[in-house]
């Protein structure tokens, strides 16, 4: 998983989900937007979360753990139990 690149600001994060919560589309692949970043922060419990990229990946983020999102690469995600998290879209700044 790489990590988030120097200069990005945050624009927007969604609501907090827990395992039954957690939107359709999250479940299945899906990426960001060109120029896109996100953070998943879990509070509480754990999430599998797969990188679907030229070399596919799969972590089990947990609080302190974030899971890092590129730009337009596939993923999902996936509660490994109860679980409470939250994800955070970050930009360059003043590319928003």
């Amino acid at each position: 998983m790489k990590d988030l690149p120097p200069g990005l600001e945050a624009t927007r994060r969604t609501d907090e989900f827990t395992e039954t919560t957690i939107p359709a589309g999250l479940l299945r692949a899906h990426t960001t937007k060109a120029e896109t970043w996100a953070r998943i922060r879990v509070l509480e419990g754990a999430l599998h979360y797969r990188i679907h990229g030229d070399t596919p990946e799969e972590h089990v983020l947990r609080p302190g753990q974030d899971g890092i999102v590129e730009p337009r690469v596939p993923h999902e995600v996936e509660a490994a139990g109860p679980v409470r998290f939250y994800v955070e879209f970050l930009r360059a700044a003043g590319n928003r």
